[in-house]
């Protein structure tokens, strides 16, 4: 369900597992990517960085000047105004992040998920902005962070703990008892805070099909009755991001029939509703990009800190060499 993951061109070559043979390393397909930036008000988007291998994922660093994605399990600083290369940060080496990252509220920290030598499935650590001082913070796995609280008090993360499905928990950011939030039968993934910590967005294929829901920031309740469904239609909807002013809702909108989101060359849209007031539903979301992404792609928040630009990344399959 989870998967880890421009004018400079970057080659990431990752290590391949010892029991492919060379005919299924070369049926692997191969990626070149786009880092884009959409400005709502002039309706347009525009590419700021691509290059070779798989990029995923960018954050907006809370002063704006510069974006942080993930590649080849390292996270880099990519300058928005385009005047410096990518600038890897100073996590240790064998911290592989993966695409489920982002900076507290306040910026000094940052939140990762990762695997390392010690566990090959997806722990969650906080360490400062530059990536240095990494500590633990949620040891069981698979566990992938999402969102922080806006008072930085919580990480809002998923967690596969029966090995059947993936449910919605919180941990103190300074470390604690992890608390589940959800307990449906269904799967969730991609929960989000609104800027004024009282809900947490998700989406979730209960009811049939995946699509975007919300839950009071300290749990769906008992039978998950607090939860309540914010989109409804044919399209899979995933990973939703409220923009910093409260006032917009953004989410990657697959195929309808798509079972899980681990492509990153289907055709997909960037879809928006106004965020929901005290009812959420019934509103008809509109399309801002269409595109070819999926994993990857706005894996976490990447609203700009005025909530008028948001960043995403789309792919290209391009021929082994």
């Amino acid at each position: 369900m989870k998967n880890l993951g421009l004018a400079l061109a970057v080659v990431v070559v990752a290590q391949a597992p010892a029991a492919q043979t060379p005919a299924a390393l070369q049926s692997r397909p191969s990626y070149r990517s786009s880092i884009v930036v959409h400005d709502l008000t002039a309706s347009a988007s525009k590419v700021l960085f691509e290059g070779d291998g798989v990029w995923e994922a960018p954050n907006w660093s809370r002063d704006g000047r510069f974006l942080l994605a993930n590649s080849g399990g390292r996270l880099y600083r990519i300058p928005v105004d385009g005047s410096a290369a990518p600038e890897a940060l100073a996590l240790e080496p064998t911290v592989r992040a993966n695409n489920d990252h982002d900076f507290s509220p306040d910026g000094k920290l940052l939140a990762i998920s990762a695997s390392s030598p010690p566990s090959r499935q997806s722990q969650i650590y906080v360490a400062q902005a530059d990536g240095s001082n990494h500590r633990l913070v949620v040891s069981l796995a698979p566990s992938y962070f999402h969102g922080w609280s806006p008072d930085g008090k919580y990480l809002a993360f998923v967690a596969n703990r029966d090995g059947k499905q993936y449910d919605v928990y919180r941990v103190p950011a300074a470390g604690g008892e992890e608390q589940r939030l959800t307990f449906d039968a269904a799967a969730e993934d991609g929960p989000d805070y609104s800027p004024d910590g009282t809900w947490i967005y998700f989406n979730s294929n209960r009811g049939g099909g995946w699509n975007i829901w919300r839950m009071p920031a300290d749990g769906a309740g008992p039978d998950d009755r607090r939860a309540e469904r914010v989109t409804d239609d044919a399209f899979e909807d995933w990973f939703p991001h409220p923009s910093p002013d409260g006032k917009l809702l953004l989410f990657l909108s697959f195929p309808p029939g798509t079972e899980g989101h681990n492509d990153r060359a289907a055709r997909v849209q960037l879809r928006m509703v106004p965020m929901p007031g005290d009812r959420a539903g019934g509103i008809a979301p509109k399309t801002l990009v269409e595109l070819t992404g999926g994993q990857g792609t706005i894996n976490v928040n990447s609203w700009s800190p005025d909530s008028k630009r948001f960043a995403y990344v789309t792919y290209q399959v391009t021929p082994p060499r």
